[in-house]
């Protein structure tokens, strides 16, 4: 297997590379896949792992590239919005036929790609979360998932059927997962994807409370997303200190959105931006 690499956010550190070929190796032997790792992962313009045009162009090579058995998103940070509309806009059949991972600002790709029904898209640890403690489990995961995508025991499938409450009455198998603002910021755009009937999984990392609880107002009143099935909350990690206290937490706020919204509370999400993230495969 051929797993291409590509940095649409921000740049790669150029340690990782050798570090997840190591890991594959160590942990995989001969079933280890060949990554490919583009030279405009280590790119840097300004906060931006290369220009716009060089990461919609690596991107679109990969993906078009039938060699490549899947896209993993190097990481995140910020710009994959400005390069999403126009790289998948020019994504050929061999793009249909891939996996695509990552999580966090690749949550803009994911959805784009999505919503065109391109390859098989999941939210999951991408490589840089080598660099996390505890991250090369977290790697080896996603890696896990690129490898036999059709494992159940790598999703949320299997395991959110035991932790979402209350029960829904239908199949607990169409999801999706965002971090929250990067899904609040899509909604109404192109890459807004249809999530009919859909458990979407939200989680959040260094956001104050107000924040938190004006993005969910921002999503739970988007009428396309008062059609989901319910909406399940990943963790809230590295929240700064509101003054004055903002008294609720990310449940209690989570909890009150849905009740507004009719939308209903299906409990926590083993998702988030950390080493215990979990793949979540859409639909």
């Amino acid at each position: 297997m051929r797993i291409g690499i590509v940095a649409p956010s921000c740049t790669l550190d150029a340690t990782i590379p050798a570090r997840l070929a190591d890991l594959a190796r160590t942990s995989l032997g001969d079933s280890a896949p060949e990554f490919v790792v583009h030279p405009q992962c280590f790119l840097s313009e300004g906060h931006f792992a290369g220009p716009d045009q060089a990461r919609i162009d690596a991107l679109v090579e990969l993906a078009n590239d039938d060699s490549i058995d899947a896209i993993w998103f190097a990481r995140g940070g910020y710009g994959a919005c400005r390069v999403a509309e126009p790289a998948i806009r020019a994504m050929g059949p061999a793009a249909r036929n891939k996996l695509y991972l990552g999580y966090s600002d690749a949550g803009f790709l994911l959805a784009g790609l999505y919503a065109r029904g391109i390859g098989r898209v999941a939210h999951g640890p991408m490589p840089s979360d080598l660099n996390r403690d505890g991250g090369d489990a977290a790697v080896l995961r996603g890696l896990d998932w690129l490898l036999n995508p059709a494992k159940p025991t790598v999703s949320l499938e299997a395991h959110g059927q035991l932790h979402l409450a209350p029960p829904l009455t239908g199949p607990l198998n169409t999801y999706a997962a965002f971090n929250l603002t990067v899904f609040s910021q899509l909604l109404g755009t192109p890459l807004q994807p249809d999530l009919t009937d859909h458990i979407l999984m939200i989680e959040e990392v260094g956001e104050y409370m107000y924040r938190i609880d004006r993005s969910l107002f921002h999503i739970t009143s988007n009428p396309h997303v008062r059609r989901v099935a319910g909406i399940s909350l990943g963790r809230c990690t590295a929240v700064p200190e509101n003054d004055p206290d903002f008294v609720l937490d990310e449940v209690a706020i989570t909890k009150h959105w849905c009740v507004v919204s009719g939308i209903p509370w299906l409990g926590r999400a083993d998702i988030g931006h950390d080493a215990a993230n979990t793949v979540v495969p859409f639909g």
